[in-house]
């Protein structure tokens, strides 16, 4: 029974089945993205879609050749074969793009998001194009009946062979490879394992070896301006920062489904072209918080830097964060700062999460005992995927029918909107309510409230869901993110802010996450060299300006 179960066969062999197993099975997805990419018109489309698999196994097989060492191999593809098998899960259920970033959300991301994502679908997938595989390969004995030099002498002519057929593949294909790589940027992304290794790579070099990571002091200069208003009174701005809401679901934005009935009546100002700094929370997060603007991003300055939060502290500034999400990802490391799933609301939260309100579970106890300038933020759990059906309370299912399930790719198009729009409508009750509190205070404080989600979400459009898609070639669902204020009366006389022009400009404006660093700045009058006018979004109307 035991020599029945035990497979044997030459290294070669080995190797050979390897690289059928990486082309065939584990980049499928590829092959089929791949072959959907040209229009098959005649013969020559045929003759290049059969010579992608022939030249992906070559160059399995040349790397497999290369590494074929006896106390390497076997370690080594069953890493590669659970990966690549984890990876074309995502690919295939959610149009998910491989990267550096989508490696950083898997690194950073916390126990609730991971279990988000687990499913029945999940683990049979992973155990028929992982799991499986690897047992079986670990059932194979290699024999080395072959002298050594033999064995080289065979790896050497197939790895030969492979390097002439790819070369072959080149010179009478080089155009339409040449074509599909440059109108389908993301398609080479998709080619597992080297999309998860190269992400790995990347994110291990940048997160531990990127050089000192002393930290780098910023506006150090910083201090509050003189207060403004006749009445002496301080400020208080809360910052909300949403989580997956995209600006294409909000009826403030013109979305023909009303998913913001209570704040359509609070007065609120609206920008309608705004959009986010990345596609994913690792980078919008720091890099909104940061002193760069997202063209001139680096995220790997921006771990080790101060960023607005510190600055705000600097000018004496009462700071607090509020977390109901997967953490502030360094923004709020030197402030202090909460999270309001450790408090377990009963009302308000289950084992795994809580809902937003959380967020403002005795709020008042807090702003009650300031004396100063303050700003508090607010981070949602928002419309976070895929359980959106998990993001809202019962009062708030007012679309139906639901996808009351994570495996959001197998439910009705109509019933997946339902459920996200359910999630914003809950948002916008939230916001409400911190309208409604901050207007409790206007009495002590000139009170306002900004509000913006950190990326958007894609609901099946393309064949993509989720988020995270590379930002050069990212849907306008993942990047067009709502944007939008709420200012008291006393604050906006205490400032001079001309709320008709700032409506006018929210029409028309484009803005940005590049905005909230210098705004925020300005709302609370503080007075760094850190701090441009020009991308303060309040600055053009202000009456004195």
């Amino acid at each position: 029974m035991k020599s029945f179960l035990k497979l044997r066969c030459n290294d070669l062999t080995f190797n050979l089945c390897a690289a059928l197993l990486f082309t065939f099975a584990l980049n499928g997805v590829f092959l089929l993205r791949a072959w959907q990419t040209f229009p098959y018109v005649g013969l020559q489309d045929y003759f290049f879609a059969a010579s992608i698999p022939l030249v992906l196994f070559c160059a399995f097989l040349l790397i497999f050749n290369l590494f074929s060492l006896p106390w390497v191999r076997k370690p080594l593809l069953t890493l590669l074969i659970l990966f690549s098998a984890a990876a074309n899960y995502f690919m295939y259920s959610f149009g998910t793009v491989i990267d550096t970033n989508m490696i950083q959300n898997v690194f950073e991301t916390d126990i609730q998001e991971a279990i988000s994502l687990f499913s029945t679908r999940y683990l049979i997938w992973l155990t028929l194009l992982g799991l499986l595989p690897v047992a079986v390969m670990w059932r194979i004995e290699i024999e080395s009946s072959r002298p050594w030099w033999a064995s080289i002498i065979w790896r050497s002519v197939s790895s030969l062979a492979a390097i002439l057929l790819i070369l072959m593949m080149a010179a009478l294909f080089y155009k339409d490879y040449a074509s599909m790589v440059r109108n389908n940027k993301g398609l080479v992304k998709m080619i597992t394992p080297a999309n998860v290794a190269s992400g790995i790579g990347h994110y291990t070099h940048d997160r531990w070896f990127a050089g000192s990571q002393q930290l780098v002091k910023i506006g150090l200069d910083a201090r509050k301006g003189p207060i403004v208003s006749a009445e002496k009174k301080k400020t208080l701005v809360v910052f909300v920062l949403g989580e997956t809401a995209r600006a294409e679901n909000f009826s403030l934005g013109g979305y023909p489904r009303e998913t913001n009935p209570k704040l359509k009546g609070d007065n609120v100002i609206y920008y309608k072209n705004a959009t986010s700094c990345g596609t994913e929370t690792a980078i919008s997060v720091p890099c909104m918080f940061s002193n760069m603007p997202r063209t001139h991003y680096d995220a790997g300055l921006a771990r080790h830097q101060e960023g607005l939060l510190d600055i705000m502290a600097h000018a004496g500034v009462n700071v607090l964060w509020r977390e109901n999400d997967g953490g502030c990802k360094g923004a709020c490391d030197r402030v202090p700062h909460t999270d309001m799933t450790k408090w377990q609301v009963n009302e308000l939260c289950k084992s795994d999460f809580c809902l937003d309100d959380v967020l403002l579970h005795r709020l008042n106890n807090y702003i009650d005992g300031i004396k100063d300038d303050s700003i508090i933020v607010l981070h949602q759990m928002g419309s976070h995927g895929p359980a959106y059906y998990q993001r809202y309370p019962a009062a708030m299912r007012q679309f139906t029918p639901t996808c009351d399930s994570n495996q959001i790719q197998d439910c009705d198009r109509q019933a997946l909107i339902n459920t996200y729009d359910n999630s914003i409508l809950y948002t916008d009750s939230m916001l409400d309510s911190t309208i409604t509190l901050l207007k409790s205070y206007s009495s002590k404080f000139n009170v306002a409230m900004v509000y913006l989600s950190d990326h958007g979400e894609s609901l099946g459009e393309r064949g993509m869901y989720l988020h995270g898609a590379p930002y050069l070639f990212a849907p306008e669902q993942q990047t067009h993110i709502p944007f939008l204020l709420w200012l008291s009366p006393d604050y906006e006389s205490a400032f001079s802010i001309n709320s008709s022009c700032l409506q006018q400009q929210a029409e028309s404006q484009p803005v940005s996450q590049d905005n909230i660093f210098h705004t925020l700045l300005g709302m609370l009058n503080v007075q760094t060299n850190e701090y441009q006018q020009n991308l303060d979004m309040l600055q053009g109307c202000r009456k004195s300006a």
